[in-house]
C-alpha cells in the first residue's frame, strides 16, 4: 500500500490528506503533517473519507433518456443538443451551473467553452451561494479578488473577530489552530445571532440581530476615527475614499447607544469590541458564510474590509480581512474564471482584457458580457429562455433558494445533462443524460485553498466503471463540437499549464494572479507539486501575504474604501411571519450529503433534520423539545424536529440545509428559503426569511431498521428520515393517522419478510414491536409507539454486524437493549465515536479538564470540534473543582 498525497475534499481550509488504498477499496487516511495548511491534523469529515470510497450507489455508465449508452453516443447527443440550441436560439439559450467541489483543471475547460467558444457567459458556479459576495467586495476595495491574509496570521494575530463564522463547525482544523494561539492570549470576539459552539469560549460574544452587520461595523469606523484610532498615515499613503466614506457615516447617529439599539446588543459590549479592535495592533476579521448569504453580502464584506484599511490592518503579519471559503476549490473556480460575472484569471468584460483573452484562446466567438448568475440562471430555465443546460458536480435541487422552484424549473427544461460521480441525487432525477464523472480519490488536478494555496489532488484509485475526469467530459464535448484544436489536452497537466499560462499572459506584474513560475510544469514536476501560495511567478515560489507593499491591484495603487449603508433585511417580519429563518450546517455534515451520507461516523451526532428555537418563542408556538414542528415561509414548509435552545436567539430560527429526498424528503431546508439576492454579487440570502413555525401533531412515531434503504410506503402521509449506520439504516417516522394507519405501515415493511418473526404488542399505549432473524441474523426491526417513548437505536443497528444472533439478544431485540448493554449517549465525537455517557463517566471518575477527558475517552484529540460540546458537559456536571481551560 503506497501512501499517496492528496488534498481533502471538503472545505476550505485545503488539508493536506496521506492516503494508503488497499484491494477492494480500502482506504486508510490521515492527514499529511507536511502540508502547510493543517500539518498532520484532519476534521471528522476528513478523518471519515475512507468511509466514501465505495462504489456502492456509484454513477459508473453514461445515460442517455433512462438507457445506458456508450461514451461515444453519448458525447454525441450532448454536443448536437446544444449546437441545435445555439444555431436556433443563439448562445445565451444554453448554459453550465458547475462547482466548488470541481478541480481546477475542469473549472477551466468548461469556462473556456461556454465564454470562449459557445459565446455566452452563461456559466455560473455554486461558490454564487456562499463567496460571491466577498469577491465582490474584494474587487470593489482592492482592485481584484484578492485574499490579502494567510494561516500564519491565525498564529500571530492577538484578536481575532469571527464576523458569521462558527468556526469550531466550519474549518475545525484551523479553529483548533487558533485554540492554541488562545493558549498564550489571543482574544476571540464573535458576532453571531446564535451562540454556536464557536462563541462557547471566546472572550466577548454579540448576538448581533439578523442584518445589522453594517451598522454595527459602520459604528466602528465611526468610532474609531472619533477616538483618533485611524492611522493616518497609512490612509494617506494607501487608501483612497476615506474622507468621503466618514462624511457618509455622518448622516446616521452612530454613538455607542445608537447603534447598540439598532443591533440589538448591550453598549457596553459594543464598546468592548472597539476598544478591542482600536488596541490591538494585529488582528485578523474572519468573515464567512453568516456575512456573505445575505442580501447586504458585499456591504457586510467592505464594512469590514473599511474598518482594516482605517487602521492600517492589513498586509502585516497577524493582521487581515480574511474571507474564509466554504468550499475545497471556490478559489480555483474564482482563478480560472467559473462565475458568471468574470471572464477568466482575474479579468473581467472590459475591451482590453475581452481582447487579451481573445487571442489567448484563439476564440473568436468570445462572449461580449457576463452571463447569468445562479438564482437569474435558474429563472431563464424556469421561463424557457434557457433550451439547454449542464449541471456538473451539484445538487441545485436541494441547495439552491426556492427550490422547489428549481426542480420546476428542471423539469421544464428541454435538455438537462448531468455530470456526477453518484447514481442519484435529487437533482439527477430531472437529467435527460448522464455522465459518469471520477470522485475524489480517482480524480488528478488542482486546487486552491483560503490562503491561495495551490495544492494536488492525486488518485489513489483506477478510475471505476467507465467515469471519466471533468475537464475530460467537455473537452471531449467542446470537441464534438467543432472546437477539438482549442481543447486538445491529453493530461491534466496540459490543461493546469494553459491555466498557468492565461495568468502570465501580458501581465508584467499587473495582476496579482500570475502563475508565471508554474507554466512550464511538464508532466512529472505536475505529479510532484507541492503546495504553492499565488502569485508564483518563478518557480519554487511562495506568496504568503499580499499587499505587504501597501500596493493594491487598482489603476493608482491604492485600496479604495468604499461607503456602505446600513439597511432593513430585504423582507421584513411581521404579525403572520413573526421569526427570522437562519438556515446553515451542521458539525458532521457537507452540503446534500451525497459523500457524507455514506459514513455512518457521520451521522450520529445530528442525525435529523431540526430546527432550534428559542424557549420564549417555542413557548408560544406551543412545541416541546423533540416533537415534529412545522416550519413555513411565503416559498415552502418543512416538518423537522423541535430543539429548543437558549443557543438561538429570541426571535430566531435556525434549520441546517443537508437533508435531500434520500434522507428526509420533508426535511429539506432551502426550499423554504426566498430568492433574494446581493444586488452586486447575486449571492442569496440564506440566513434570513421571515418564518413561522408551529407544532405538527404527530400522533404516533416509529422506527424500522433494515439492511438496505426503504423509503416510505407509497399512499401514506408520513414524516420519513434515514440514518445510516454501519451495517444498516435505520428510518424514522411518524404520522397523524390512527390504527388503520399505523397497522398500513406494518403490512408495508414486514410484507414477505422470511425466517423467525418476533412479536411484542402493548395495545393499551398502542405499542407494537416486530423482528425477523434469518439464519441467526437480523434483518428487520419496527417499532411503533402511540404514547410514551421508543427503544434506543444504537443498540439495535449494532447487533446488524453480528453474524449469529445469541438467544439473549434475540430477545433483546425487541426491547431495544441488552440487560448488560453500555449506552455510550449521544455522539460527540464523530472521530472516535465517543458519546455522552463515556464522557460523563470520565468526568466522574476525575477528568477535570479537556485535555483529562480526553486522555480518558479520546473525544475531542482528534479535529477537536467536538471540544466545545465536551466544555459544556464539563460545566454542567455539579463538580466545583473542574476545569475547562
Amino acid at each position: 500500500m503506497t501512501e499517496v498525497r492528496t488534498a481533502c475534499p471538503y472545505c476550505g481550509v485545503g488539508c493536506g490528506v496521506a492516503g494508503r488504498a488497499g484491494p477492494g477499496r480500502v482506504l486508510d487516511v490521515k492527514g499529511d503533517a507536511d502540508h502547510p495548511a493543517n500539518f498532520g491534523r484532519l476534521c471528522s469529515k476528513g478523518s471519515a473519507l475512507g468511509s466514501t470510497v465505495g462504489l456502492e450507489g456509484r454513477l459508473l455508465l453514461p445515460e442517455a433518456f433512462g438507457q445506458p449508452v456508450g461514451w461515444d453516443a453519448a458525447t454525441a447527443l450532448v454536443a448536437d443538443r446544444f449546437s441545435r440550441a445555439i444555431a436556433e436560439h443563439g448562445p445565451d439559450s444554453v448554459a453550465f451551473y458547475v462547482s466548488g467541489q470541481l478541480l481546477t483543471e475542469d473549472y477551466y475547460a468548461a469556462n473556456k467553452l461556454m465564454k470562449g467558444f459557445v459565446g455566452s457567459g452563461n456559466i455560473d458556479t455554486n461558490s454564487r451561494l456562499c463567496m460571491a459576495s466577498a469577491v465582490v467586495a474584494h474587487k470593489q476595495a482592492f482592485g481584484a479578488d484578492l485574499v490579502p491574509g494567510c494561516y500564519e496570521d491565525l498564529d500571530l494575530a492577538d484578536l481575532v473577530v469571527f464576523s458569521g463564522h462558527n468556526a469550531a463547525w466550519t474549518h475545525p482544523v484551523l479553529f483548533r489552530r487558533m485554540e492554541k494561539a488562545r493558549s498564550h492570549g489571543q482574544q476571540w470576539i464573535v458576532i453571531d445571532p446564535r451562540h454556536t459552539d464557536t462563541a462557547e469560549g471566546c472572550d466577548l460574544f454579540l448576538p448581533i440581530a439578523p442584518q445589522t452587520d453594517v451598522r454595527l461595523w459602520n459604528g466602528l469606523l465611526a468610532w474609531l476615527d472619533a477616538q483618533g484610532a485611524v492611522d493616518r498615515d497609512f490612509v494617506r499613503d494607501h487608501v483612497a475614499g476615506f474622507d468621503e466614506t466618514l462624511a457618509d457615516l455622518a448622516r446616521d447617529d452612530q454613538g455607542l447607544d445608537a447603534v447598540a439599539r439598532d443591533c440589538g446588543l448591550e453598549p457596553s459590549s459594543v464598546e468592548a469590541f472597539y476598544v478591542a479592535f482600536a488596541n490591538s495592533t494585529r488582528t485578523v476579521s474572519l468573515f464567512s458564510m453568516g456575512s456573505n448569504q445575505s442580501a447586504q453580502g458585499v456591504a457586510k464584506g467592505l464594512a469590514v474590509i473599511n474598518a482594516h484599511l482605517a487602521t492600517g490592518k492589513i498586509g502585516k503579519p497577524g493582521a487581515a480581512p480574511f474571507s474564509i471559503t466554504g468550499q475545497p476549490n471556490a478559489m480555483g473556480g474564482r482563478e480560472s474564471g467559473g462565475m458568471a460575472s468574470t471572464l477568466a484569471a482575474h479579468m473581467d468584460f472590459s475591451e482590453a482584457e475581452r481582447d487579451r483573452v481573445r487571442r489567448f484562446w484563439h476564440a473568436p466567438a468570445l462572449t461580449e458580457k457576463p452571463g447569468l448568475k445562479a438564482v437569474d440562471m435558474f429563472e431563464a430555465v424556469h421561463d424557457g429562455r434557457i433550451k439547454a443546460l449542464w449541471v456538473m458536480a451539484t445538487n441545485p435541487a436541494v441547495s439552491m433558494p426556492r427550490a422547489g422552484r428549481v426542480r420546476e424549473a428542471l423539469a421544464r427544461c428541454p435538455f438537462v445533462v448531468v455530470s456526477d460521480c453518484m447514481a442519484q441525487t435529487d437533482t439527477l432525477e430531472f437529467a435527460h443524460v448522464k455522465l459518469p464523472a471520477l470522485a475524489w480519490g480517482e480524480k488528478e488536478g488542482t486546487v486552491t485553498n483560503s490562503e491561495r494555496c495551490i495544492s494536488r489532488q492525486r488518485a489513489l484509485f483506477d478510475a471505476p466503471g467507465e467515469a471519466r475526469a471533468d475537464w475530460r467530459i467537455v473537452a471531449d464535448v467542446a470537441r464534438a463540437m467543432g472546437h477539438g484544436e482549442a481543447f486538445a489536452w491529453t493530461t491534466p497537466a496540459q490543461v493546469f499549464a494553459e491555466h498557468a499560462a492565461l495568468t502570465a499572459f501580458e501581465n508584467d506584474g499587473a495582476r496579482f494572479l500570475d502563475l508565471s513560475g508554474l507554466t512550464r510544469l511538464d508532466e512529472a514536476a505536475y505529479a510532484d507539486f507541492a503546495p504553492a501560495q499565488w502569485p508564483v511567478r518563478t518557480r519554487g515560489a511562495n506568496t504568503a501575504r499580499l499587499f505587504t507593499d501597501g500596493r493594491f491591484q487598482t489603476p493608482d495603487g491604492r485600496a479604495r474604501m468604499v461607503a456602505v449603508a446600513a439597511k432593513g433585511p430585504a423582507r421584513a417580519v411581521s404579525a403572520e411571519w413573526p421569526l427570522s429563518l437562519n438556515s446553515g450546517r451542521v458539525r458532521d455534515h457537507w452540503h446534500t450529503m451525497t459523500r457524507t451520507g455514506l459514513a455512518p461516523e457521520l451521522c450520529r451526532h445530528a442525525p435529523e433534520p431540526m430546527v432550534e428555537v428559542h424557549p420564549v418563542d417555542a413557548a408560544r408556538a406551543g412545541l416541546t423539545e423533540g416533537e415534529l414542528a412545522v416550519v413555513e415561509t411565503t416559498a415552502g414548509r418543512a416538518v423537522v424536529t423541535a430543539r429548543i435552545s437558549e443557543r438561538q436567539r429570541p426571535g430566531s430560527l435556525f434549520l441546517p440545509m443537508h437533508w435531500t429526498d434520500a434522507f428526509a424528503p420533508s426535511g429539506r431546508c432551502n426550499p423554504l428559503v426566498e430568492a433574494d439576492v446581493d444586488p452586486a454579487s447575486g449571492q442569496p440570502e440564506f440566513k434570513h426569511t421571515p418564518a413561522r413555525v408551529s407544532p405538527y401533531g404527530e400522533a404516533w412515531r416509529g422506527f424500522f431498521v433494515a439492511r438496505e434503504a426503504w423509503t416510505a410506503p407509497e399512499g401514506l402521509e408520513l414524516i420519513w428520515r434515514r440514518t445510516p449506520y454501519d451495517g444498516c439504516q435505520v428510518h424514522e417516522f411518524a404520522g397523524q393517522g390512527g390504527a388503520a394507519e399505523r397497522e398500513a405501515v406494518v403490512e408495508a415493511l414486514m410484507r414477505h419478510a422470511e425466517g423467525e418473526v418476533l412479536t411484542m404488542d402493548d395495545p393499551a399505549r398502542g405499542a407494537l414491536r416486530r423482528a425477523t432473524i434469518t439464519e441467526g441474523r437480523a434483518e428487520r426491526v419496527l417499532a411503533i409507539v402511540e404514547m410514551g417513548g421508543l427503544p434506543a437505536r444504537g443498540w439495535i443497528a449494532d447487533r446488524f454486524l453480528d453474524d449469529a444472533l445469541e438467544l439473549g439478544d434475540r430477545i433483546a431485540l425487541l426491547a431495544g437493549r441488552s440487560v448488560d448493554t453500555i449506552d455510550v449517549g449521544q455522539m460527540v465525537c464523530a472521530c472516535l465515536k465517543v458519546g455522552t455517557k463515556t464522557i460523563e463517566a470520565a468526568i466522574g471518575a476525575g477528568a477535570r479538564n479537556l485535555d483529562a477527558v480526553g486522555a480518558a475517552t479520546g473525544a475531542g484529540t482528534n479535529c477537536g470540534s467536538c471540544r466545545p460540546e465536551i466544555a459544556r458537559l464539563l460545566a454542567t456536571m455539579p463538580n466545583e473543582a473542574l476545569n475547562v481551560a
